[in-house]
């Protein structure tokens, strides 16, 4: 099981990966939180080549053809780590810090728009 974005394995596995808190939009009259309705997961990657980072852009431009991707992420909040297709996310567009030796450092890809 591995990171996939529409069918295909990620060339290079995230260093780690983890799913953000949701936006609190409002508080209800009853003090109840109101928060959005979908997630984000962020993929971060401590070093990359140059062909890997390549690989994150490729296909932050190919969702423009159809509007959305599908994700292979580890399963939310299920009592084993799975992975599960998420379709109709939205790729942030990918970002990187420094070059070190040739490499990217600190890539950072936000997976957005998943319905859980």
């Amino acid at each position: 099981m591995s990171y996939k974005i529409n069918g295909t394995e990620l060339s290079l596995q995230p260093t780690t990966g983890k799913w953000m808190p949701r936006m609190l939009i409002d508080v209800d009259g009853n003090g109840y939180p109101v928060y959005s309705a979908v997630r984000e997961f962020e993929l971060m990657f401590q070093l990359s080549e140059p062909a890997d980072f390549q690989q994150f852009q490729n296909a932050f431009n190919a969702q423009s053809i159809t509007g959305t991707i599908v994700v292979d992420l580890p399963a939310y909040a299920t009592g084993t780590y799975t992975f599960y297709p998420y379709s109709g996310c939205v790729l942030r567009e990918p970002e990187t810090a420094e070059y070190f030796s040739e490499h990217h450092m600190n890539v950072r890809l936000l997976v957005t728009n998943i319905r859980t």
